[in-house]
């Protein structure tokens, strides 16, 4: 028997599309939910495009007949917009007067469960409190998610392959050919372990054209002052370095390194190799979208503190020192020379972004689609590398499974042209090694 869903408003905030994505079932949008929307249809963010997106879409559908009614859908089932008859009865008796579009919501769908008693209702939120009060008065609730990827399932990037002596010598001359019992996926890079010997091991990687595994040459320059420290630093260097790898995505905790190698990398590509035009490095400021505001100051004063730790990356890596900073020298030298450029991911959409390295730092804190109109900016010749930490998110609209850079990495892994790598390793320093591990 058909289901009907009962959609609450984070939901359609979350993803617009969503009353159009349950299959041949009934879905209800409570009256509530679009007196909601009117909170944030005139916002600059993504959550006010979302909320007009979906002011469009209903407006389309009333063509069609009348919402109150119910109106099909294309992939047969139907949308209808509820209301509760009894506001005072149906919400009283199980909630107090707080919350109060909350309860509204949750009383339309304990309504359609008395006047539906022998079909299955189910109450869709992102709201964790607000599934627990389902739940409490006998909803079935779950939360909506089209790509939910746990952390501990999310492609690493790399894997550890016993071999045979012959293939270890192989994969440093014309590649080893190794067939696991899971194919590799294109860029994917192996740690090659001798089975005779387990201190024999090579630093390796996967090329999808040839499907052979060819040993790293070992790295003696540093780049821009900066040598890998460990295996999964030597992976992700080695993406970021590779102009055929134009998407990289670099996951890891506090203190791994991820900001730092890829601003080193994107410094090296530009100035050393003469590879792209500048360094773009971007990060968010909650949400994507919103105003730097109106308070007194010019752009930089404002994004100062936004963007300090990028600062910080980039003088760690000029090597400047106190007497330097003293004598007045920064990041700025390197952007008046149009080598970088720093700034907010505020005013990305609409641009067209050719032959540039851009760094999205802090990329957890996107959703899907934010991430989508980033990548979409790219032009001819740029590279993109997004970084993060999925377990350090403030944006309130995703957690660890579903914000944008896991989502980028589940969906872009088949790719030849894009590349991931988990770092786990902390090498900021032993303190924060520490805290990263125990607080």
């Amino acid at each position: 028997m058909r289901k009907i869903f009962v959609l609450d408003t984070n939901v359609v905030l979350h993803e617009p599309r969503a009353p159009l994505m349950f299959g041949d079932n009934d879905v209800v949008l409570p009256i509530y939910v679009v007196e909601e929307l009117d909170q944030f249809k005139k916002e600059l963010s993504e959550l006010g495009r979302n909320a007009r997106e979906l002011s469009r879409t209903l407006d389309k559908l009333r063509d069609k007949g009348s919402l109150a009614d119910g109106v099909a859908l294309e992939n047969g089932g139907t949308l209808k917009v509820g209301f509760l008859r009894d506001r005072a009865t149906e919400v009283a008796q199980h909630f107090a007067q707080r919350h109060v579009y909350d309860n509204l919501i949750l009383g339309v769908a304990l309504q359609l469960r008395r006047e539906n008693p022998d079909r299955t209702i189910v109450f869709v939120t992102k709201d964790s409190n607000l599934r627990i009060r389902a739940d409490a008065v006998g909803l079935t609730s779950e939360d909506f998610d089209t790509e939910r990827v746990e952390i501990s399932e999310l492609y690493s990037g790399r894997r550890e392959v016993i071999v045979s002596d012959e293939q270890l010598r192989q994969s440093f001359d014309e590649g080893a050919e190794l067939t696991p019992e899971l194919p590799f996926k294109p860029n994917e890079y192996v740690l090659l372990r001798d089975a005779a010997k387990a201190s024999h091991t090579a630093l390796a990687r996967f090329e999808h054209r040839s499907g052979r595994v060819r040993a790293l040459p070992k790295r003696r320059e540093a780049v821009w002052g900066i040598l890998p420290r460990n295996l999964e630093q030597s992976f992700a260097l080695d993406l970021l370095l590779d102009d055929d790898v134009k998407l990289v995505t670099l996951v890891g905790k506090a203190g791994t390194g991820k900001t730092l190698l890829a601003i080193a990398a994107a410094l090296y590509k530009v100035t050393d190799d003469d590879a792209y035009q500048r360094v773009l490095v971007s990060r968010p400021i909650l949400p994507l979208g919103r105003d730097i505001g109106y308070l007194p100051g010019t752009i930089e004063e404002k994004l100062n503190p936004w963007m300090q730790p990028i600062y910080d990356n980039v003088e760690l890596l000029m090597g400047l020192h106190r007497s330097d900073v003293k004598e007045g020298r920064s990041h700025h030298e390197l952007v008046d020379m149009g080598i970088i450029q720093i700034e907010p991911l505020t005013y990305i959409r609409g641009r067209s972004i050719p032959n540039q390295f851009l760094i999205v730092d802090e990329a957890q804190n996107l959703t899907p689609h934010e991430v989508k109109t980033i990548v979409t900016r790219a032009g001819e010749g740029t590279k993109v590398v997004f970084t993060g930490d999925p377990y350090q998110i403030d944006n309130p609209y995703v957690d660890s499974t579903n914000n944008g850079l896991v989502h980028i990495v589940n969906r872009m892994m088949d790719h030849p042209i894009a590349g991931t790598m988990t770092l786990s390793k902390g090498e900021r320093s032993e303190l924060a090694e520490m805290a990263a591990n125990l607080l």
